[in-house]
Parts: C-alpha cells; structure tokens; sequence
C-alpha cells in the first residue's frame, strides 16, 4: 500500500530522487517528510524436532503450500533470536532450545527482510490460530523453494551435509 498524503502535514505525497532511489515525499518546503519504505524485519526458523524438519501451511496460504515458521521482529522483542523463539511456541507450542543464525534473505515482493535461524525444538506439536496443516520431513529429503526462507532452508541443508533440489513453484 502506498502512501499519498504527507502523514506529517497532510499534503500530497509526489516521486522524487532522493540518494539516487525514487521516493515518496512531501512536496512541501517547510516539511521535510520523506517515506523511506525499508523492509520490514521478519523473522523465520528451520525448525528441528525430533530430527525431522517441521514446515506449515497458514491458513491464508492456498493448497499445497507449505513453508517455514516465520513471523514478524515485534518492538517489545529483546532479539531477534528470542522473537523466532516466540513465534515457535506461538505457531507450534514448541520449546525451543536455541536459535541458530543461518542467513538473511530479501523477500522483495512483500518487502521483508528475512532474518533466518535453525531452531531445534522439544514437546507435543500443537498448532496456533495462524496454522492448520504440518507436516515432517527427513532432512535428507527435504527440498527447498527458490527464494527468500527457501533459501536459509537450503542453505541449513548445505550445512548438513546435504544436497537439496530445488522444487518448482507454480506461478499465482
């Protein structure tokens, strides 16, 4: 969604370069607003339990789209290790017991930064309000999505010694 009025002094909000990028900003002279539009900080884990990688379907997903437990940097969050830890419990009642760091990955088309560990996690999966499917998979057979928590997901597999395949994803 973007932005049309200046949120400071109410006036339009026009294209303009500024450090050689095209940017929103207000046009007036006196105001000195200007939306940045960063990306937002999302974070995401290659969960690990029971040996098995756990990947979700969120309910807004259509069939058969499965990925990994992800979920946005709240303010109130000490780190960005503890927010994935929270989203774990949250999306899958699970304990964490640690998260890795595996990378950070662009996610361009919803603006995002992905900020990737790999959580091993204990206790009974139990599913949040945001989730309606799980399933398990082998690491050994998992196979990873080309881009953003597609990659922190090959990339944890390529560490493990793995040789993942690439899936293809049907277009929307």
């Amino acid at each position: 969604m973007a932005f049309k009025f200046c949120p400071q002094c109410a006036q339009p909000l026009l294209e303009r370069e500024l450090d050689s990028v095209m940017r929103l900003a207000c046009h007036d002279l006196a105001c000195t607003y200007v939306h940045w539009d960063n990306p937002v900080p999302v974070v995401a884990a290659v969960v690990e339990h029971e040996g098995e990688i756990i990947l979700a379907r969120n309910r807004a997903w259509p069939v058969p789209f499965y990925a990994l437990i992800t979920g946005f940097l709240e303010k109130s969050d000490p780190s960005p290790e503890e927010a994935i830890e929270r989203e774990v419990m949250e999306e899958l009642g699970l304990q964490a017991q640690g998260a890795h760091f595996i990378g950070h990955y662009a996610f361009a088309r919803q603006n995002q930064i992905i900020i990737a560990y790999h959580v091993p996690a204990t206790g009974i999966i139990t599913l949040g309000d945001e989730l309606v499917d799980y399933k398990r998979i082998q690491p050994g057979k998992a196979r990873y999505w080309p881009s953003s928590t597609g990659l922190a997901l090959r990339d944890w597999l390529m560490r493990q010694g793995h040789q993942p395949q690439a899936i293809d994803l049907p277009k929307l």
